[in-house]
């Protein structure tokens, strides 16, 4: 039996130490770590940003997991592989239906869907008509087509010909599927779940451009995204944007072109006309919850130009981010649900 002197000091003592083991086990835990992931994908790069306290074995893992997600979109959607998921159901002939991927209907589901909220200005059967124009994997030396190849090309253009059931696709006419404006934006949702699934909760995830964000840094200050002004022969910023857990694709014609007799041609082709874009609309930012529908949504908001694209974003409601050139220099037009998102340019990009 523990004497009373005693009993009046006992307890005090073990919330002493008590209190002794919290504090040097919150001097133990270490400030979360920066860690970065890089390389080629989809004939661009990606870059991975994220934070934790990760070991070697983990690092490993998730640097795994990153490239195997981004493997898989390019095995299946790929246009330049000739045994690509893509590519054989392309080469599949009219009205056969093709067993696709699960991740390959999810795309051309959102794919279908912006096309019939466009009003066919996204198209993804568009491939005939890009490679016609030398954009795609059918390279040719650059040079304007005939009206007659682009006649034969558009053709074949027609995203109303995909009949998706499922996961079954079919063609009721010849067409080539190209996912290029929306796939590169599905690699960066791919890569997110990948970080989801291992416990990430802070990271940007960037391919070609594409961003899509989760969580704040350590600081508690959000993912901050410079938009870049449309210069060819320099890089600076247009705007600040904070990211809060949403994702941004960009659309602009000012660095992939190529020149014919001082004429400029843009590398997007506007499917209902078979031929490159010629409106003084030359860059479209647009926010969504995920990265797949920002990258549509800009292609379609780029083709469709600066009136009939704005009046596209305010009649669905969508963040979008145009500028428009004009004969004195640029203006920028800004959707209602946009807004919340800028900052001034002059602040410092933190991301």
């Amino acid at each position: 039996m523990i004497p009373a002197s005693q009993r009046n000091v006992a307890g005090p003592i073990l919330w002493g130490l008590a209190l002794l083991l919290i504090a040097l086990l919150a001097g133990c835990e270490r400030e979360p770590q920066s860690y970065r992931l890089e390389g080629p994908i989809f004939g661009t790069g990606f870059h991975v940003t994220f934070y934790g306290d990760y070991d070697d074995d983990r690092l490993a893992e998730i640097e795994q997991s990153v490239k195997a997600s981004l493997d898989k979109v390019d095995r299946l959607m790929s246009t330049y592989k000739p045994d690509s998921e893509l590519s054989r159901f392309n080469r599949a002939p009219v009205g056969q239906p093709f067993e696709l991927s699960p991740e390959t209907a999810e795309v051309v589901r959102e794919a279908i869907r912006i096309g019939d909220m466009s009003d066919g200005a996204f198209d993804v059967t568009i491939g005939s008509a890009v490679n016609l124009w030398g954009f795609g994997p059918d390279k040719h030396p650059d040079r304007i087509p005939s009206d007659a190849r682009v006649a034969a090309a558009l053709e074949q253009v027609d995203y109303r010909a995909l009949h998706l059931d499922g996961n079954t696709l079919t063609k009721s006419k010849p067409v080539y599927v190209d996912l290029s404006a929306i796939a590169k934006g599905y690699g960066v949702d791919q890569v997110a779940r990948a970080l989801d699934a291992q416990g990430v909760t802070s990271y940007l995830v960037e391919v070609g451009g594409e961003i899509r964000t989760r969580g704040d840094k350590p600081d508690g200050q959000p993912w901050r995204i410079a938009v870049e002004k449309p210069v060819s022969n320099e890089r600076a910023v247009q705007r600040i944007i904070e990211l809060d857990g949403s994702a941004v694709a960009t659309s602009g014609d000012y660095r992939n072109y190529f020149e014919e007799n001082g004429k400029r041609y843009s590398h997007t082709i506007d499917p209902r006309t078979g031929r490159p874009i010629t409106h003084h609309l030359v860059s479209v930012t647009v926010l969504a919850a995920d990265c797949m529908t920002a990258d549509a949504l800009a292609t379609a908001v780029d083709v469709l130009g600066p009136e009939a694209g704005f009046e596209m974003a305010k009649r669905e409601n969508l963040a979008v981010y145009l500028v428009v050139k004009t004969t004195d220099g640029f203006e920028t037009r800004v959707s209602e649900a946009f807004q919340d998102y800028l900052q001034d340019a002059d602040e410092e990009d933190q991301s």
